[in-house]
């Protein structure tokens, strides 16, 4: 059988420009006929939307953590069909992550895991010759993947990128693939969490990103390899069969791992969507999930969703509903803004949170029964004499009520299937 080639774009760095080079790259082959299908290293929930809007494919989350290897190499065996190119956008710099050097959690980590090669994006502005030593040692702590090439980010002109690609063919190191300029018109906005969402602002056509990128194409597709295959496994059992389970989708309640939504139709569920914003009714179903998003950019239309009468009429008959994150900010009784401004929320829960200007959570969590998952926030909440939802190693236990579990959390379903099941009410 014919296995589907792919690369990891990876950075020296966050904020190098990593992600506006993965879209480019992208942009291009997509321009060039190639099928392309997205990956994202890491928990991020953003980036996979913009690889989405430009793919017109979900772009899938893979980690060493959160999501094990075999599920890792798994989740690309069977979403890149033959014929397909995959490409991985990393995280933060090349061996961040959960510590040490190219520790798991990492993009190195994922980089040896996987079998694929690893393009690295340099913020080339201001540098000349000194590229070479800087690739030279990224180069030097690779261990069980290759850096294969690089791709500058902020090239002042085509001669400075002719100085570039010299200075490493110079000093044998993996060669320049392409290169984008200055130009802000194809810039990606920022907020708290990351990038704005593609809906919030004008996204940069895919063809200013082509004509912005001067790309290797056939070089970089060359240097492509198959994902290293991994052995197949028996299906699971059907834990949500003929359950229904109404899911928040909304720029209020849009961080969704595409895994946890495959997920639960693999165990059998159906699942409804609804819009809290819109004031939507909650559909009828068996159990409901309030994932998180941006609650405090929506305020004002949460405050006034007429939805909360029947998540609380729910509530109150021990409906199973797990809320994450800003699912369970909108479930409070307040959300305080930063400009000191207190909205009424949903007032199920007897607690307030108020937004910070710094991160206030941030890391991999494990609860006691296996399930793993992230937390990433710009908020705190008071203490409540609910009893913990969970019991997690690190990080928030959460609150529960009746059959509602609530946290900030962003859990990953398939990382342990009969608790996470358990939860939306299987037996």
């Amino acid at each position: 059988m014919e296995l589907t080639p792919g690369f990891i774009i990876a950075a020296t760095h966050s904020h190098a420009g990593k992600t506006t080079l993965t879209l480019a790259v992208m942009a291009a082959l997509r321009e060039a006929g190639r099928r392309v299908v997205p990956f994202k290293a890491g928990p991020d929930f953003i980036d996979p939307m913009w690889h989405a809007a430009f793919c017109g494919l979900p772009s899938w989350n893979l980690d060493t953590c959160m999501v094990g290897e075999e599920e890792c190499r798994a989740l690309v065996a069977t979403r890149a069909p033959q014929g397909s190119v995959v490409v991985v956008e990393g995280v933060m710099g090349l061996y961040d992550g959960k510590g040490g050097i190219g520790a798991t959690g990492s993009t190195a980590d994922l980089a040896r895991v996987l079998g694929l090669p690893v393009i690295l994006v340099v913020d080339a502005r201001g540098m000349a010759g000194s590229i070479a030593p800087l690739v030279a040692g990224f180069a030097g702590f690779a261990r069980g993947f290759t850096l294969a090439g690089v791709l500058a980010n902020r090239v002042g002109s085509p001669r400075h990128a002719e100085m570039l690609a010299g200075a490493l063919q110079e000093a044998g190191l993996p060669p320049l693939l392409g290169w984008l300029g200055n130009t802000p018109s194809i810039g990606l906005g920022e907020r708290h969490l990351g990038l704005l969402l593609p809906e919030d602002q004008a996204p940069p056509a895919a063809s200013d990103l082509c004509r912005a990128l001067t790309l290797d194409r056939d070089g970089l597709l060359f240097l492509a390899r198959p994902v290293i295959p991994t052995p197949a496994c028996g299906s699971s059992p059907r834990l949500l069969t003929g359950r229904t389970i109404a899911v928040a989708r909304d720029l209020a309640h849009c961080f969704l791992y595409p895994a946890n939504l495959a997920w639960l139709e693999e165990m059998g569920a159906r699942i409804v969507f609804f819009s809290p914003l819109a004031g939507d009714p909650l559909p009828a179903c068996d159990a409901a999930w309030l994932p998180g998003g941006y609650p405090e950019l929506h305020a004002a239309q949460l405050s006034a969703s007429p939805t909360w009468r029947d998540v609380r009429r729910a509530v109150a008959q021990d409906l199973p509903i797990l809320a994450e994150c800003g699912g369970m900010m909108a479930l409070g009784s307040s959300l305080t803004l930063l400009d000191g401004v207190s909205w009424p929320m949903a007032d199920i829960l007897p607690i307030h949170t108020r937004m910070t200007p710094r991160l206030a959570g941030l890391g991999y969590r494990r609860d006691r029964s296996g399930v793993r998952g992230h937390e990433f926030h710009h908020s705190v909440r008071d203490p409540s004499p609910l009893p913990p939802a969970f019991q997690p190693e690190s990080g928030d236990a959460g609150v529960r009520m009746h059959n509602l579990r609530a946290s900030y959390i962003h859990w990953y379903f398939p990382s342990q299937p009969a608790t996470c099941a358990a939860w939306f009410g299987a037996s």
